[in-house]
């Protein structure tokens, strides 16, 4: 099975953009720090820019938020990013002559919907701002440690 980190690094690009506002916002940069390629980042920057979470200028590296942190959830994220939203995927090729064959795809489809909004209510509820606080957090922790 193969796992999509987009959400992830969109919102490790977010925090980026937050974090280092005042350094080097290039795409290089970013894909520096997700150890990841700069057209990754350019392509997840455009996806986040067409929904109006970001703002860029071509020629310039200077990228940007448009909203504060604390209006932008993971879900704003999750839906702004070109990817199949599907959490749970059902198997499409099953026997419809077998009782269970014949019939789990609609009834997991039913329970599927019911976890897919759960997630996606949980995700309205976490910030790019929580993200950005725990990230801090987290470093300072391992600053007092040093």
């Amino acid at each position: 099975m193969k796992f999509s980190y987009k959400l992830s690094d969109a919102v490790h690009i977010l925090s980026y953009l937050y974090i280092y506002h005042d350094g080097d916002l290039s795409s290089r940069a970013i894909a520096k720090s997700i150890e990841s390629n700069p057209s990754v980042v350019r392509q997840l920057m455009s996806d986040l820019r067409e929904a109006g979470i970001i703002e860029t200028r071509k020629g310039t590296a200077a990228p940007h938020l448009v909203k504060q942190p604390v209006a932008v959830s993971l879900r704003d994220i999750y839906l702004a990013i070109n990817m199949d939203h599907d959490l749970l995927h059902i198997d499409p090729k099953t026997n419809p002559q077998c009782v269970v064959g014949g019939n789990i795809q609609d009834t997991l489809d039913s329970f599927y919907a019911r976890v897919q909004k759960a997630a996606l209510d949980e995700m309205a509820t976490i910030s790019l701002a929580d993200v950005i606080d725990d990230i801090l957090a987290k470093q300072r922790v391992k600053e007092k440690q040093h």
